[in-house]
Order: C-alpha cells, then sequence, then structure tokens
C-alpha cells in the first residue's frame, strides 16, 4: 500500500460458523482480544448489540471496539452464515494476519477481502496540518484559536 492515513479492511465472510455468528459472548470475547493480536491498542471494552428487523425475519449481532488507531466492527447474520468486519487503522498492520485470525475464528470458507488506502491526501506533518487548518479557517471567515 502507498503513503497514505492508515487501511481499511473490509471482509465479508459467507458459509461461517452459524453458532460462533450468534453468539455475543463469543463476539464479544473476539473483539476483546482482536486488537492486541494485530498490534493495536484497544481504548474500550467491546460493544455488541442484537438487532432485529421489523418483521423479526432477520437479525444479528453487531459489535464495536475502538482502538486507539481507529477501530474494529462486526456485523453477522447468523441465519443467513454471512459475517462483515471492518479493520480501520491509521497504522499499518499486518493484513494477512488479521484475516487469518478472523477467518479462524468465525469458521468462514469463503471470503471477499476489499482493502482501502484511507487519508492518501492527509498531512503526514501534524505542524503542516495545523498550518493548512489555519490557511482554510482564514478562507472561510472563521477565527484560528491559538495553540
Amino acid at each position: 500500500m502507498g503513503e497514505t492515513f492508515g487501511l481499511h479492511l473490509m471482509l465479508d465472510g459467507y458459509d461461517c460458523d452459524r453458532s460462533k455468528l450468534a453468539d455475543a459472548d463469543f463476539i464479544r470475547n473476539f473483539l476483546n482480544e482482536f486488537p492486541e493480536d494485530i498490534g493495536m491498542t484497544k481504548l474500550m471494552s467491546p460493544y455488541v448489540s442484537r438487532y432485529e428487523d421489523a418483521d423479526r425475519k432477520r437479525w444479528g449481532l453487531s459489535g464495536f471496539v475502538l482502538i486507539a488507531e481507529s477501530h474494529v466492527s462486526i456485523h453477522t447474520f447468523p441465519d443467513e452464515e454471512t459475517i462483515s468486519v471492518d479493520v480501520f487503522s491509521c497504522r499499518n498492520f499486518d493484513i494477512e494476519a488479521a484475516e487469518s485470525k478472523i477467518v479462524e475464528g468465525f469458521g468462514i470458507r469463503r471470503i471477499e477481502r476489499n482493502i482501502l488506502d484511507r487519508g492518501v491526501e492527509y498531512p503526514k506533518d501534524f505542524n503542516l496540518a495545523r498550518e493548512i487548518i489555519s490557511i482554510e479557517r482564514e478562507q472561510c471567515g472563521l477565527r484560528v484559536a491559538e495553540a
């Protein structure tokens, strides 16, 4: 990947282990351990919630953990045996290791993987970023706070 703000791994899994997709405790534990497994810093305990559509025909679990580098989210649909996982980090990470951990953890048999370079135009230098923001605020007629 190029010089970017960070990587965003989007993984959709099919033919997954239904029992794991339906287990809120399993998902919470996965999200609790996963950041450290990929070298990230967890900032909070994971949050997992159940979702049901209005007709109660489709349901799933969604989980999220905030990391210092950004976030990890999981959305499961047990009846369809599918999962969607996003791992976004402002720091590079081993995509293959992260994918392997997810695939193994949820018993995924088929995957669809997309990777984005995020923030290609983000300044890498904090002082340069401050200067750019200051100029843009002046152009918009906004008051610039002193640092």
